[in-house]
């Protein structure tokens, strides 16, 4: 009987319930892999949009979700030279860490600091890349500038407070509930404001003394996103990083040409594959920062693999702060 290993599985494209955890044959390594037996696997909004159908990437079922996680290599092909048995790593991919398993090329494994555990290095990488790659990369965000994040208190939301903080920036975060703006103000904000405020804009026009932020980050979306347009500075820079919403924001190009703002749109995982000189910045920065613990993340939700059904329900009922992890059994 061949080994075997167990994974939640996406088995139509109708979100949480679609998930049925199932036996997967052990494949044998090819050149340039390694096997990574995975002990904590983070969770992402994309895993819950591509159960629905409805992320960019749109795997046909049966697929295995999961972009990201953290564990140690058992295995490795003859000729990989960069780990060793037993070294602990953070990996992922466009999908499979939903796994008590994963192959992964040794290329894309990057070591887990000591800084992190298992849990925090498995919901580390999208977010923190995110968030490098839009306030870094996109925005080029100075110290001393003003930064308004919207859903402050999600992975790339948060992730991106404790960057744009240690950048020396000026922080103002959006948090719907109490205890989202507690653990955006934990995280360092220096402002927090209610995304419901029917005065948002003027709000956040006050805390910047009338000047509006320099830079909006925007993983959101919908009507929010407009209003945060009237709260932005004259040129200032509108990142436009996803649609938690679930609505995609129509934006006035006049209001655009008034306020001579720029609206960059930010794929950070799709940005460095196009681009190898960028990949290298990134990864760098990205090795240095979690080497020094920056952006640790704050995980408010912790299931076993069985439980993953319910992990992205959630998710899907904005119950998560910070991140949701998925432990495997050991």
């Amino acid at each position: 009987m061949k080994p075997t290993y167990h994974a939640a599985v996406c088995t139509s494209l109708t979100g949480p319930s679609s998930i049925q955890i199932l036996e997967q044959e052990v494949r044998p390594l090819q050149a340039g892999e390694a096997r990574v037996a995975i002990q904590a696997t983070g969770l992402n909004f994309p895993d819950l949009l591509m159960t629905q159908g409805k992320y960019q990437f749109r795997p046909d079922p049966p697929f295995i979700p999961g972009l990201e996680c953290a564990g140690e290599i058992i295995e490795m092909g003859s000729d990989v030279a960069e780990f060793k048995i037993g070294d602990r790593v953070m990996a992922g991919g466009k999908g499979n860490c939903l796994a008590e398993q994963l192959v992964v090329d040794a290329r894309a494994a990057k070591p887990l600091p000591a800084a992190l555990s298992f849990a925090e290095g498995a919901c580390w990488q999208t977010a923190a890349a995110t968030a490098w790659n839009a306030l870094i990369e996109g925005a080029n965000l100075q110290p001393g500038e003003t930064v308004l994040i919207l859903g402050a208190s999600g992975g790339v939301g948060m992730a991106a407070v404790k960057l744009a903080k240690h950048q020396g920036a000026i922080v103002i975060g959006t948090g719907s509930t109490a205890a989202k703006r507690d653990a955006i103000s934990a995280a360092g904000a220096d402002h927090i404001v209610d995304p419901s405020d029917p005065d948002l804009a003027k709000t956040v026009k006050k805390l910047t003394g009338g000047d509006g932020v320099n830079v909006v980050y925007d993983p959101v979306g919908g009507d929010l996103a407009i209003t945060a347009t009237r709260a932005i500075a004259w040129g200032g820079r509108y990142l436009v990083v996803g649609f938690a919403s679930g609505t995609i924001p129509s934006f006035p190009a006049n209001h655009a040409l008034i306020k001579a703002y720029r609206i960059i749109g930010i794929r950070a995982g799709e940005s460095p594959r196009r681009d190898p000189d960028l990949a290298r910045r990134q990864n760098a920065a990205l090795a240095a920062l979690a080497e020094k613990g920056v952006m640790k993340p704050h995980i408010s939700h912790q299931f076993d693999l069985a439980q993953t059904s319910e992990a992205l329900r959630a998710l899907e009922n904005r119950a998560v702060v910070g991140r949701c992890v998925i432990l495997m059994a050991t």
